[in-house]
């Protein structure tokens, strides 16, 4: 009767040492997908936030814009013109990089291409919008744009 007592104590820890085992490997498996899943959506973040500040600009404005500038709100300096050599004709669009996340807030200028004058919009938050759609007209001087 002891023989029995014990081989039956061993199926019983056979059966616990296989469930425990089922078990470390559920774990191992539900860690991994977590880790997998934390990693994809830190991935995905990672690009979203990559070109955060990037943002396509729509000329509505009834014009071709011969040239473009980014200035941080709370600077007088253009820098150089975003369009180099190309314009952008009117009701047409062009995808901007932009990389100073530091200075979300920045001004636009743009120079018409027919007579030389420029407008400027003030004050967009490129770190919040991914559109912006430049109005303009010229008769009353009025600016305005649409933002997304």
């Amino acid at each position: 009767m002891g023989n029995e007592i014990d081989c039956i104590r061993g199926q019983t820890l056979s059966k616990q040492s296989k469930l425990t085992t089922l078990l470390t490997e559920i774990m191992k498996n539900s860690i991994r997908s977590a880790v997998f899943v934390a990693l994809a959506t830190l991935s995905a973040a990672g690009s979203a936030l990559a070109g955060d500040a990037d943002f396509t600009l729509v000329n509505r404005t009834g014009y071709d814009l011969r040239e473009v500038y980014i200035s941080p709100s709370n600077k007088e300096a253009w820098g150089k013109d975003r369009l180099g050599r190309n314009l952008l004709e009117t009701g047409k669009s062009r995808l901007f990089k932009f990389s100073d996340k530091s200075s979300c807030k920045q001004d636009l200028k743009v120079v018409f291409d027919d007579d030389g004058s420029d407008v400027i919009w003030e004050d967009f938050d490129l770190c919040e919008l991914n559109k912006i759609t430049l109005k303009y007209n010229r008769k009353s001087g009025e600016v305005s744009a649409d933002t997304e």
